[in-house]
């Protein structure tokens, strides 16, 4: 399970924009949704999550992988 969130001011993990069974379909989403230049995936935290990021690597939104 794949759930798009967009930075809101204060939180990364913020307003929730959808949820998804495949990370083709979450990235469409997040594109869609949120102006991001960069998706950085992440290894180390659990559960596994993809950082949205603008053009001066500034975190916009967050992919959750569950």
């Amino acid at each position: 399970m794949y759930k798009v969130y967009k930075y809101d001011g204060h939180y990364i993990q913020g307003t929730f924009i959808s949820k998804h069974t495949t990370e083709k379909a979450a990235m469409r989403s997040a594109k869609k949704n949120i102006n991001f230049k960069f998706a950085v995936k992440s290894k180390l935290a659990k559960p596994k999550v993809i950082w949205l990021d603008d053009e001066n690597n500034s975190p916009v939104g967050l992919i959750t992988i569950e």
